[in-house]
């Protein structure tokens, strides 16, 4: 588990991230146009290494961009190859590892870091991504859980999964979980905002302060996640994507969920206003509605765990039966799963279509719930 803190600062994180997308290796395709490295920090030297000047570090990113740039370029030329590691400064020395993406990775290379990746729909969004090739940083909450994710994961897909702590309403905590990945892999490509929680209360009941805990989960770090992921994709400039999992109650809220659904419809808001403001730079912002998913294999829903037992009483019935309901009432009577979503962010993730500003729902069909 990785300790964000002690990148917080690190004079080399911003540069890494500038020196990766000055690496990136143009594809040729409109859809995805750049294929970034993995750039991983080794100790020692190594032969040959492409050397970029200690003093970039306290350069304007855009200058930085340019001299990286030159440097590389000066380097094919004169070895007749790309530079297999860079050199930063006088000791940072990072391995450069191009992974091109196929048919069955599409992602490889990619490099995705997801909130809320101790939950039901967390896990369900790690195993899509990592299936796909993509390097994920898990982060939620520091505790148990979140070890038991990365742990579980690391099993079957080795180094391609870390865990951060990361709590979303801390802002310098958020950038630093950035910072930290970007020493570890060199920078992100795509952010997978998910984290979330619930309360059930009618509007009469609701207490302030558990509505404001609400909003400083659901409002306030999504705000700090949207506004940290792009100033790191804008840093990198070779655009990339990201993904907020929503709600249906934001199109068709719920009775005794008011603040669930106002706290979600603002995240969702502010989502919208990302894609707008960040597709001049190839940054893609879509959003995924999913409804009524309980669990992902033995990892339950904490937002179910909240919801339930009022859900429950209201309707006489028990946790099987509340389930059967769930999947009953949406047109296709199917099931909701964390894969399902996971599905999903994949479409977006791999730029099936030239889309941004889109809400995909994943609910079996509830027509109330339809976008408009």
């Amino acid at each position: 588990m990785l300790n964000p803190s002690a990148a917080l600062d690190h004079p080399l994180a911003n540069l890494v991230g500038v020196a990766r997308g000055a690496l990136a290796v143009a594809t040729g395709d409109e859809d995805r146009p750049w294929q970034p490295p993995v750039m991983r920090r080794r100790g020692g030297m190594v032969m040959s290494p492409l050397i970029l000047a200690a003093g970039l570090a306290g350069e304007a990113e855009a200058a930085a961009r340019a001299r990286i740039a030159e440097a590389l370029a000066a380097f094919i030329q004169s070895k007749n190859m790309r530079p297999r590691a860079v050199q930063i400064g006088e000791q940072a020395v990072y391995e450069i590892e191009d992974v091109p993406a196929t048919a069955a990775a599409p992602l490889a290379g990619r490099v995705a870091l997801v909130t809320g990746a101790a939950g039901a729909i967390g896990h369900g969004l790690c195993r899509g991504l990592l299936e796909k090739g993509c390097r994920v940083a898990a982060t939620d909450l520091p505790g148990d859980a979140l070890t038991a994710t990365v742990e579980s994961f690391g099993r079957e897909f080795q180094d391609n999964i870390i865990g951060i702590p990361m709590d979303v309403t801390a802002p310098e905590g958020v950038r630093a979980a950035f910072a930290a990945l970007a020493l570890v892999w060199g920078g992100v490509d795509l952010v997978i905002v998910n984290a979330g929680i619930a309360h059930v209360a009618g509007l009469d009941e609701l207490q302030l302060a558990d509505f404001q805990r609400l909003e400083r989960v659901n409002v306030e770090g999504t705000l700090n996640t949207l506004a940290e992921a792009g100033r790191w994709l804008k840093r990198q400039g070779i655009g990339g994507d990201v993904i907020l999992i929503s709600t249906k109650n934001v199109f068709a809220p719920g009775a005794r969920f008011g603040a669930y659904s106002a706290t979600k419809a603002a995240a969702h808001q502010l989502a919208r206003i990302a894609a707008l403001e960040l597709a001049e730079h190839d940054i893609r912002v879509n959003m995924v509605a999913p409804d009524a998913v309980f669990s992902a294999g033995e990892v339950r829903s904490g937002l179910w765990a909240t919801v339930g037992p009022d859900r429950m009483k209201a309707r006489g019935l028990d946790e099987a039966g509340l389930e059967e309901y769930y999947r009953s009432r949406n047109l296709l009577k199917a099931r909701v799963t964390a894969r399902h979503v996971a599905n999903a962010v994949l479409f977006f993730a791999t730029r099936q279509t030239p889309t941004t500003g889109a809400t995909i729902p994943v609910d079996g069909g509830l027509p109330d719930a339809a976008p408009r």
